[in-house]
């Protein structure tokens, strides 16, 4: 018996993750509410982004090489996302996985947007005054049916 694929694979691999965030940093840059967020970023940033979901959904290790989760949050500190912000970033981010040509099946994308909106929740909250990083949080692992939350 075959084992089953994870996300990553599913997915498409490293080109589905870095097509993603292609056509979403794309778009970012012509929506009024994000692109103030991301003025700033490096020309690298999506393919950073799209190494960290990738390697969420099972793909390399190639974040946890350059931090890991801790690596993450410290990239939110200070930033006072608002809750209209993560909305948005969220929602722009499961509509650009139509336009890059990720997975329509419904298994799939529940699995997509469940982490995107957990994952977003956890970058806003990380993002408030006080916020600390814990220097040894583990990078989240998101599977298929993954009750409950994240396998840490």
């Amino acid at each position: 018996m075959a084992s089953e694929p994870s996300l990553f694979e599913w997915a498409g691999g490293m080109p589905a993750f870095e097509r993603l965030t292609a056509v979403f940093y794309g778009r970012v840059r012509e929506d009024p509410l994000l692109a103030p967020l991301f003025a700033h970023a490096s020309p690298e940033h999506p393919a950073h982004v799209a190494a960290f979901i990738a390697e969420v959904f099972g793909g390399p290790a190639a974040y946890t090489a350059r931090g890991g989760h801790p690596e993450m949050v410290r990239r939110h500190l200070g930033r006072a996302l608002t809750e209209v912000q993560r909305r948005r970033w969220a929602t722009l981010l499961a509509e650009c996985a139509d336009e890059a040509g990720l997975p329509t099946d419904p298994e799939f994308r529940s699995a997509f947007v469940a982490y995107i909106e957990w994952g977003s929740r956890l970058a806003a909250i990380n993002s408030q005054p006080g916020a600390k990083v814990d220097s040894t949080s583990v990078m989240p692992r998101w599977g298929w049916g993954v009750p409950g939350g994240p396998s840490l």
